[in-house]
Order: C-alpha cells, then sequence, then structure tokens
C-alpha cells in the first residue's frame, strides 16, 4: 500500500541512504539512446548543478552471450569514456551458465564497477524467447541466474535486479522474484511499475512499488523505483508516497539530459534549477551531435543524432520544413546551418516538454514462447529454448 506517513508529496524524507552512490538516481539503460555520449550530457549536467554527486549511469543492455564470444559490437558497449565512474554495465542472459562467464568476463578485465541484471525488457524480439521480463516466471531459473551471476562476481562488484511486475495482471511475479534476488545478496532490486503486456501504455503502479519495499525491508534490501518519472518533482513524489530508496528514470531525459541536473538538486534539498530556453537546448543538441561524431565519425553521429530531434524540440515552435530537415542530417555543417533557421527566442513549454516522451504503445498480450505460462518451472522445453535463445541474440 502506498505509504501515508509524515513524508509529504514533494518531500524526500530519506538522508540515510542505503546505496553506494549520490544522490539516488540512476539512468535506465535504453538500447540506441544510453551510450557514452548521451551518458556524459546527463552526468556532466549533475556536476553543473552543484551536486555533490552524480548518481549512476547504465550502459546500454549487452547479451552475455555476445559479450563471451567478445563482440566487437558488445565490447564497445562496455567501453567507458575516463570520466565515467562507477562504471555500470546491463547484461541479459536466460542461462546461467553464460552469465556467469560473462560477469566472470567484466569483472576479471576491470570493465565495469556494477552489473545490472536485465529482467524487465518487454520488447516482444526478447519475450518471446523466454527472457527480459517473461523471465521471472521461471522462478527457478530466474533464481539461477542471479546466483550465478552473483557466485561470479564474488564481492568484487555489486550486482543489482531490474524488473517489471509480472507479465500481466494475472501473472505477477515481482514479490517473488524481489525475494529471491534479495536472499541471493544482490545490492538492489529497482521495479519499473507496469507489466510486460503493458509496455510503456497507461499509467505505473507505484502502489506496487511500495509493496515491494514492504516487502524487501526485513531483508534489508534496497529498492527503486521507475516509471512515469518526468519531472524532479514526480522523483520526489515517488519515493515520499513509495518508501523507496532512489529512482530509475529513462523515457523522463529524452531531449531532457538536464533533468540529472534538477534531480540531483531535488534530493540535495537545494533550488531546482528551471528548464532551458530553446537557444540553451539547442546548445545541448549541437553538443550531443558532436560528442557522437567524437565517438562514431560523422555519419554514424550524424544519424544517431536524428532519433533525438523531436525529443529535444517537443513543445517549441519550429518550422515542419525545418523539423523534417533535422530528421534527415547528414553533416554537423547540415545541422548547424539548420539549427541557425530556428527562432531561439523561445522559453521552455513546461506543460507540453516535461511530460510523456518516448515509447507509448503497449496493452497487447505480452508474447511468448509456446507453453511458458503452464508451468513456472523448468522443464525440457524450456531448457531448450533457453540454448536457443542465447545463440539468437548473440551480436551485441
Amino acid at each position: 500500500m502506498v505509504r501515508s506517513d509524515s513524508a509529504a508529496p514533494g518531500e524526500w524524507n530519506n538522508p540515510d541512504m542505503p546505496l553506494p552512490f549520490s544522490p539516488p538516481v540512476v539512468l535506465a539503460p535504453m538500447a540506441g539512446i544510453t551510450n557514452r555520449a548521451f551518458r556524459r550530457l546527463c552526468r556532466d549536467s549533475a556536476r553543473r548543478s552543484g551536486a555533490m554527486g552524480v548518481g549512476m549511469y547504465v550502459s546500454e543492455m549487452v547479451t552475455s552471450r555476445a559479450l563471451v564470444e567478445r563482440s566487437e559490437e558488445s565490447l564497445d558497449l562496455v567501453t567507458f569514456g575516463p570520466e565515467e565512474s562507477p562504471r555500470a554495465v546491463q547484461l541479459y542472459g536466460v542461462a546461467p551458465g553464460t552469465v556467469a562467464a560473462a560477469v566472470r568476463l567484466l569483472v576479471d578485465e576491470e570493465r565495469a564497477d556494477h552489473i545490472d541484471l536485465n529482467f524487465g525488457c518487454p520488447v516482444p524480439k526478447v519475450t518471446r524467447k523466454g527472457g527480459g521480463s517473461a523471465l521471472p516466471w521461471k522462478r527457478d531459473l530466474f533464481r539461477g541466474i542471479v546466483h550465478a551471476a552473483m557466485e561470479a562476481a564474488d564481492g568484487r562488484v555489486p550486482v543489482s535486479v531490474k524488473m517489471r511486475k509480472g507479465i500481466d495482471s494475472d501473472h505477477l511475479t515481482y514479490l517473488e522474484a524481489g525475494r529471491a534476488a534479495a536472499e541471493e545478496g544482490v545490492a538492489w532490486v529497482a521495479l519499473h511499475g507496469r507489466t510486460a503486456d503493458q509496455m510503456y501504455a497507461g499509467t505505473a503502479d507505484w502502489e506496487s512499488i511500495a509493496r515491494l519495499k514492504e516487502e524487501l525491508d526485513p531483508l534489508g534490501t534496497p529498492v527503486l523505483g521507475n516509471g512515469d518519472i518526468w519531472t524532479a518533482q514526480d522523483a520526489l513524489r515517488m519515493v515520499a508516497m513509495t518508501g523507496a530508496d532512489g529512482v530509475v528514470v529513462g523515457r523522463g531525459c529524452l531531449g531532457r539530459p538536464w533533468l540529472f541536473g534538477q534531480l540531483a538538486a531535488a534530493f540535495e534539498h537545494r533550488p531546482i534549477p528551471g528548464d532551458p530556453r530553446l537557444d540553451e537546448v539547442l546548445a545541448t543538441l549541437r553538443r550531443h551531435a558532436q560528442l557522437l561524431v567524437d565517438d562514431h565519425g560523422e555519419d554514424k553521429g550524424c544519424r544517431d543524432i536524428r532519433k533525438h530531434m523531436a525529443w529535444y524540440l517537443k513543445g517549441f515552435s519550429v518550422r515542419q520544413q525545418v523539423r523534417q530537415s533535422l530528421a534527415m542530417v547528414t553533416s554537423l555543417a547540415e545541422l548547424d546551418a539548420l539549427l541557425a533557421q530556428i527562432d531561439t527566442d523561445q522559453d521552455f513549454n513546461v506543460e507540453v516538454g516535461s511530460g510523456p516522451r518516448g515509447r507509448t504503445s503497449g496493452n497487447r498480450p505480452a508474447s511468448l514462447p509456446d507453453g511458458w505460462l503452464d508451468t513456472c518451472d523448468i522443464d525440457v522445453e524450456t531448457e531448450a529454448l533457453i540454448a536457443r535463445a542465447e545463440i539468437s541474440v548473440s551480436g551485441g
């Protein structure tokens, strides 16, 4: 049940935070988004806000099989900039042995300071193979993966778990899975308050975060809440209402990397910086593009920045022709010419710009392997599926 104690909505009342970093804010791993360039923008915004700490910024998800095979793409995903600390990697896998091998690689080669296990991805190509948010339904398999990861890490780096409520409202797994992860000794459990079939639709169920916090409190395992954090005030309301030890922010920072400066200020009880005017937004967009180009070359970097244009410009008045051209930009010179055509004398539209962004689709049955829901136990079919799933996601 959502708490109704002395912590009023919008007030953080947990100064004795049991997390190994501060502020208690984690950038959620997002495929194709949370690369080195974006992580640097978010971290820098926290630093500029005067924060005592900068939080944690997790890499894009990397598959355990591809990492063990040392694919070039996967090794690049777990390569961090010199300014990144702690270095957090999110690892996906469906076989305990393969996950353990990937953890050992990351730890033995000193590639990570923290490992987060993905049990929350709701994307059909993942769940139809029994991975992501479908996997905790197989309770022994879930525990086996967490146990293998913890054993491979051997206390050298902390391991955490990120998950969803379950597959759908009739097949909830978060309490049992959270308990199992806590009993295996994970550093924390992060819960997105949606089921797999919801994807990103509707409203996140913060009450489930409160319920998980109550469940894990006796075990001393911190709980982080995820879902519908669009502003710093949303983050404060979530921890006040649920008792969560921190927050994980995903779609809310798309086109708004400065949100992390606002979050840092909010959790440190400092005045929250206002949202930037358009000239500052465009300067951030331009720096984002430059960082991508520096990392990947002009062709790939400019292709990568295209997806961010609509997020950065949300709520601002920009001619349709310019918007369309920005979505097809091919060089930094072309980007500069297009940005110069925009009237930058515009305030941030708080009502529009601080609202939901990114994917909002969902509310359809989760894609699952045939017979997946027939049993929570591992059977012959599950074992065969695991072998195929590990191979199918090879490549990073």
